[in-house]
């Protein structure tokens, strides 16, 4: 017969394990819910404001049993700001991946195509190459690159790229002297179109820039 110390202590350590282990379940799911930056509207700008949650201290407060509370570590309006009571919180809790920089540069791309090449930008995933923008300036940009809280009005003037076509096209502007361009004319954001005489099915595929509606 089995001790009732050793089947307690069994018990006990069935217990502590299967504690752990919900508890190490909930502090990822906790950091996976505020991955990367934010994109929040200030309180007190009414403007757009970058920020960043400090995910590390909420994983530490479910570890500890404690009560999650999040706070910010990082914010574009900082320091000026910096003594702000994080009103805009609030607005990532109840929204974390509306809120979520990459989720809104993800549902902008969805559904649309490269100015140059036509093809749809399909899903942008971290480990893949970046698709980028096309400015008014006719200059090509990852839109990583760009600041986050200033997306929003870049959204609006800026045309969709692909990372092929981007890269592309900064190999152009960087090494003008090793390009030997095609007989195609280009639109007024620097697009392709091929001369009447030269078109092809394929070429058709590029459209005058004007026809590619801007996002609103």
């Amino acid at each position: 017969m089995i001790p009732t110390s050793t089947i307690l202590f069994v018990i006990t350590g069935i217990v502590l394990i299967a504690g752990t282990f919900v508890g190490l379940i909930m502090a990822v799911r906790t950091y996976l819910k505020y991955p990367g930056k934010s994109l929040v509207t200030c309180p007190e700008t009414r403007k757009p404001a970058a920020v960043h949650v400090n995910a590390g201290k909420a994983v530490r407060d479910v570890l500890e049993g404690k009560h999650v509370r999040i706070h910010l570590d990082q914010c574009s309006c900082w320091p000026e700001r910096e003594g702000c009571g994080q009103e805009c919180l609030s607005q990532i809790e109840n929204d974390p991946q509306g809120c979520s920089v990459w989720g809104i540069a993800q549902q902008w791309y969805r559904g649309r195509a490269c100015a140059y090449c036509r093809k749809p930008i399909d899903k942008i995933h971290w480990h893949d190459h970046r698709p980028a923008l096309l400015s008014p300036e006719k200059k090509t940009v990852q839109w990583s690159e760009i600041p986050a809280e200033k997306l929003p009005e870049t959204f609006e003037t800026h045309l969709p790229v692909c990372w092929s076509c981007h890269m592309a096209e900064t190999f152009r502007r960087e090494h003008p002297e090793r390009i030997v361009d095609r007989p195609w004319k280009r639109g007024a954001m620097g697009e392709y179109i091929a001369d009447e005489s030269e078109q092809t099915p394929e070429s058709q595929l590029v459209r005058d820039t004007s026809q590619i509606p801007l996002a609103r």
